[in-house]
């Protein structure tokens, strides 16, 4: 039984998402924009967690601007992910 739940639950991790790289830059935006926080993958084995704004954010944590890379832009502004404050150094 515990071999079938692993093997689930490892097929539902590496399951494909939405890929920054199929979609334009407003609609990568829209994702984080409508969603508040979204998962999104930026290449075939790289994927983060983008947010709208730090209220997406855990306690103890701010929000940086992000930018990937889409079918239009080589630099689109997402939104941003969330850093510790404690290792902020400044950013």
């Amino acid at each position: 039984m515990s071999i079938a739940v692993a093997g689930f639950a490892t097929s539902a991790i590496a399951q494909p998402g939405p890929t920054t790289l199929a979609m334009t830059c407003a609609q990568a935006r829209g994702i984080v924009v409508s969603q508040g926080a979204a998962v999104l993958r930026t290449e075939p084995t790289t994927y983060d967690r983008y947010v709208r704004d730090a209220s997406f954010c855990a306690f103890q944590e701010t929000a940086h601007p992000a930018w990937v890379e889409t079918a239009d832009a080589t630099q689109c502004p997402i939104g941003g992910v969330c850093c510790s404050i404690e290792i902020d150094n400044g950013r």
